[in-house]
């Protein structure tokens, strides 16, 4: 972010193909967040892409003039209502697996481009993670860093016996903890305006979201979306890559989305305790030129959208019981030759 800034900003040849003309070049206020993992370890294909992929996705943004710039610089950007260059993108890694300096660093240095790594701090230097003195190294060329939680646990569950306001205050430490050695080791390259948060398993709930935003934290999650005006800095989206949805029709779609605007969703809470499955009102900031053609999936199964606002407001719902654990409401519409993109988190205990 700081002495790779001047590298970060290296230009391309220009927009290919029939999707380019439909695509206007004109600074617009979104951007995407791309996330990743490991690189090319392939015994975590979950949360693995292949070296081969991650150079295919690093050449596609290439060849199609995409502009990669630091997370911190887009969010900053977007929530002071400033608009961004086209085809903003943002690369993410959580966790600071070893395989990000080994193998992703290195191609990421070679264009210039900034990156940001959102570590869990009790795990530096053990295992398949990096140290210290590999992190500060990757700052020299432009990464910045933000809080993953100390413990990378499942923060929103309590313990036993514990009551909300004794898990709020463990949680809390947790993350300050983390804070206080990110900025104790990598004091130039943690950004402060905002503080950068990524929840662990990409899992939050209200009471945990209110915290993080009353303690100056813009957070994370691992939901789909396109960043935007409208984005709730409380739990923002990112676009979660892995081997089984790296295919490169997949990721054009995805780097080219656009943000739908919701202006409040009910619940924000993601987590359900009754009611499963669980029904979702979305409000839109306004209305889409092509709101007619808004499809709503969960698990890949198309869902029955009640307009109940033409345009403007919607509802949905699961004809089926969300299974144990993470599910998504995914919605698009098309837009200008590509997507506008919104994920709802649910998690059933």
């Amino acid at each position: 972010m700081r002495r790779g800034a001047a590298r970060m900003a290296r230009r391309f040849a220009a927009w290919l193909g029939a999707a380019a003309c439909l695509v206007p070049a004109l600074a617009q206020a979104q951007a995407v967040a791309l996330m990743y993992h490991h690189v090319g370890v392939g015994e975590y294909p979950s949360t693995n892409v292949t070296v081969e992929q991650f150079e295919r996705h690093l050449e596609y943004l290439a060849e199609h003039d995409y502009r990669v710039l630091p997370l911190s610089r887009i969010v900053r950007a977007l929530r002071a209502g400033e608009s961004l260059p086209p085809r903003t993108v943002a690369i993410t890694f959580d966790d600071a697996y070893l395989s990000v300096y080994t193998r992703a660093y290195p191609r990421l240095q070679a264009r210039g481009w900034p990156f940001t790594v959102f570590v869990n701090t009790d795990s530096v230097g053990g295992g398949n993670f990096m140290d210290w003195a590999q992190m500060r190294e990757m700052a020299r060329d432009g990464a910045e860093f933000g809080n993953h939680s100390a413990s990378h646990d499942y923060l929103i569950r309590r313990r036993s016996g514990e009551d909300r306001q004794a898990w709020l205050e463990r949680v809390g430490a947790d993350i300050d903890r983390a804070q206080a050695a990110l900025e104790g080791q990598l004091p130039e390259s943690v950004t402060l305006d905002p503080r950068l948060l990524a929840y662990p398993f990409g899992e939050y709930n209200a009471a945990l979201a209110q915290w993080v935003a009353d303690n100056g934290y813009v957070a994370f999650g691992q939901h789909s979306g396109a960043l935007g005006a409208h984005t709730d800095w409380r739990a923002a989206p990112r676009f979660p890559i892995n081997e089984r949805y790296a295919e490169m029709d997949g990721f054009a779609r995805k780097v080219a989305s656009l943000p739908l605007p919701v202006a409040r969703e009910r619940p924000f809470d993601p987590v359900v305790e009754a009611d499963n499955p669980p029904a979702l009102e979305v409000v839109l900031a306004e209305q889409p030129e092509r709101w007619r053609d808004l499809r709503c999936y969960v698990g890949g199964e198309p869902m029955e959208i009640a307009w109940q606002e033409p345009g403007l407001r919607f509802r949905v719902r699961s004809r089926e019981a969300l299974s144990q654990g993470r599910s998504r409401y995914n919605c698009t519409v098309p837009a200008e030759g590509r997507f506008r993109w919104y994920s709802h988190l649910w998690i059933i205990p």
